[in-house]
């Protein structure tokens, strides 16, 4: 079996006397008998048989225990370097460098499980005794190391690297922020492709240090810092832990600060992962503390600022919006600052089977939760009437339709029944918001 690799020629792969060039092959025993591909960085098994080591260690975190080619079972997993083949390999793409073939590089050592251990044991001990700049050399170590490849992060991270960095940053950050911005700045860089957080390393990412350090961050560096600080707290409260959004939402100003980011909309990322985090803290497991989130966010107005968020977002951005808005509509005062807003019903009407069937959930849920909560008054009927007038009525028709959940299904239909009455005496239109203008 031969591989071509093809020619980088000009003419239409002639040659200047005009014959038809020779198509360039890979030795055989150069190329991987996994991938087929030339390989880069050819190791041994102990079979005997080699391969590309990146090819083989996929192969190997597959689940697979057999050497591909012997179909012997593997029961020493060490991957020896074939210097000699590689050094064949790169001898030969350098004869070839006139047809278009580049010199593989020499690979660099893969790090081992010992080599991490040792490092974080003097990552840990550097923390301990403040000493910022031996702790920037290290992690910025690691992060080279982790650069290198796929399997130097798994090594990385699977030997207690986010514990080790998470517990840095609480050391640093209760210390002095302003004194210690560039290590825990570089801390947070190392942390964000480490991401689920083991329990460890949730602990002390979770303390009143480390959690006033992220908000100092939202709050006085440039647009990469924010976005490192927004992203770890957005990780740190997807854990559903209830502690860490009490200990966050005691950080004065926090609250504001959250609204001010989603209002101005500085960058994707930092619109995303805010409207995250106020997610996980008024849909907070401690009842008492969600409720106390809810009304915090609805006095600061941000029940209109979801609204001019869900009228020119994309999909993704919406759907957190919207979540959020039927969150807030759980509360009375989140219903009323809801009703207060002329935009709220056909906005929400529009949103059903728009976006996304979640979308659709939430939008129903909304709307579902304001009549039920005019039932005591003339404000079921408002909402009913002006959600008619937008096209409530066809579009819940079609919700049932296409299939929805059951508490979605439920919701629909009671609101299907509770318009009825008012059909007859009302003219149903539809809206489009693309050109609509925020009045807030």
């Amino acid at each position: 079996m031969v591989l071509g690799w093809s020619r980088r020629r000009k003419n239409n792969n002639h040659k200047a006397n005009g014959k038809p060039s020779m198509e360039l092959v890979i030795p055989n025993h150069f190329r991987c008998p996994i991938s087929l591909d030339l390989m880069k960085d050819p190791v041994t098994l102990s079979t005997g048989i080699t391969y590309d080591r990146e090819s083989v260690e996929r192969w190997f975190d597959d689940g697979n225990f057999k050497c591909p080619v012997t179909n012997q079972i593997v029961k020493n997993f060490d991957m020896i370097p074939n210097h000699s083949l590689r050094m064949m390999i790169q001898d030969w793409c350098v004869e070839n460098r006139q047809h278009g073939v580049e010199r593989i590089p020499t690979p660099k050592i893969p790090i081992s499980p010992t080599d991490v251990s040792d490092l974080l044991l003097q990552l840990k001990e550097s923390s301990l005794r403040l000493e910022q700049f031996t702790c920037l050399e290290l992690i910025q170590k690691m992060e080279r190391w982790g650069a290198e490849s796929e399997r130097n992060k798994r090594i990385i991270v699977d030997n207690g690297a986010p514990a080790a960095l998470a517990s840095s940053f609480d050391s640093f950050a209760g210390d002095s922020v302003e004194r210690n911005v560039g290590v825990l700045d570089e801390i947070l860089s190392a942390l964000k492709w480490m991401f689920p957080l083991q329990l460890e390393a949730q602990k002390s990412l979770g303390s009143i240090a480390s959690l006033s350090c992220m908000v100092w961050f939202l709050k006085h560096q440039d647009l990469p810092g924010k976005e490192k600080s927004i992203v770890a707290l957005k990780e740190l409260l997807s854990f559903g832990d209830s502690n860490n959004v009490e200990a966050l939402s005691k950080i004065e100003g926090v609250n504001e600060l959250l609204v001010e980011l989603v209002n101005k909309r500085i960058s994707p990322t930092i619109t995303k992962n805010s409207l995250r985090v106020i997610w996980y803290m008024v849909s907070s497991s401690k009842s008492e503390c969600g409720e106390k989130m809810k009304i915090s966010f609805v006095e600061l107005g941000f029940v209109n600022t979801l609204l001019g968020v869900l009228i020119d977002s994309e999909k993704s951005i919406c759907e957190k919006a919207l979540a959020i808005f039927d969150c807030l509509c759980s509360s009375e005062k989140g219903r009323e600052s809801a009703l207060g807003n002329d935009l709220t019903v056909p906005v929400l009407v529009k949103k059903v089977l728009r976006i996304s069937s979640l979308s659709t959930d939430y939008s129903v849920s909304a709307i579902w939760k304001m009549c039920k909560f005019g039932e005591r008054g003339d404000e079921e009927g408002k909402v009913l009437v002006e959600a008619l007038q937008v096209g409530a009525f066809q579009k819940l028709l079609l919700v049932l339709q296409v299939g929805c959940g059951d508490s979605t299904k439920e919701k629909a239909t009671e609101l299907l029944k509770l318009m009825n009455p008012y059909r007859a005496e009302l003219e149903c239109i539809d809206s489009d918001f693309k050109n609509l203008k925020r009045s807030f």
